[in-house]
């Protein structure tokens, strides 16, 4: 926890909330231990949906497609979502939860390893994207991060959730847990990576695990 949790707590009992059917479908992630948006971060969509009327998302990491379908709710009606997600275990419960939600048209689900699919759409989709929500493996950010700058357009937006790693980012590197200490370094290249690019102008925001919000100049 970055921020105070009592802080976080009284946020948190503010929030207007979701529709019926997201209350479900995040229920059932939490019930079966998938990690799936916080509460702080789900309200910073809702506000940069509303803010930048997106018509073309890029996900990276569905899990179990929550995220895809909250920002199918508060998007455009005319918006179109492409997620990609690798884990073969919830890719099933990802197009459940789509088909459920009734979102088949509006959004659309890339099986493969993200390294590989991003690949392939900037070959395809270069500067097509509006929006970009980055919440995969934390310690792939910045590999994905070339391919993510070809498809992002002039003047979009990349926000990446998970990028604090729970305070321990400002740790040195042996003070994290050794299993940690890849990822640890991967992240701190990344945020410099993000912070110091001339294409990019970038917030960090100690929300939830940490958010970062660039836009491409």
């Amino acid at each position: 926890m970055i921020a105070d949790e009592r802080i976080v707590a009284y946020i948190n009992s503010l929030d207007k909330g979701n529709t019926p059917f997201l209350n479900e479908i995040e229920s059932e992630a939490l019930r079966t231990r998938v990690p799936i948006i916080r509460r702080e971060t789900q309200n910073l969509l809702k506000l940069m949906l509303e803010i930048r009327q997106p018509k073309h998302i890029l996900e990276v990491g569905t899990a179990t497609g929550f995220s895809a379908l909250l920002m199918a709710e508060y998007a455009p009606e005319n918006c179109r979502i492409t997620t990609i997600e690798k884990y073969e275990k919830r890719i099933p419960i990802a197009r459940e939860n789509i088909r459920r939600g009734q979102c088949e048209e509006k959004i659309e689900l890339i099986e493969g390893d993200a390294a590989d699919v991003l690949k392939s759409l900037a070959d395809q989709h270069t500067g097509e994207y509006d929006f970009i929500f980055m919440d995969a493996a934390k310690g792939q950010y910045l590999n994905f991060l070339p391919d993510i700058m070809r498809l992002l357009m002039d003047g979009g937006l990349l926000i990446s959730d998970n990028v604090l790693q729970d305070g321990d980012i400002i740790e040195s590197r042996f003070a994290v847990t050794r299993r940690n200490r890849t990822i640890h370094a991967r992240m701190r290249d990344y945020l410099y990576e993000l912070m110091s690019s001339e294409k990019l102008t970038t917030s960090i925001l100690p929300m939830g695990d940490g958010i970062t919000i660039s836009v491409k100049k």
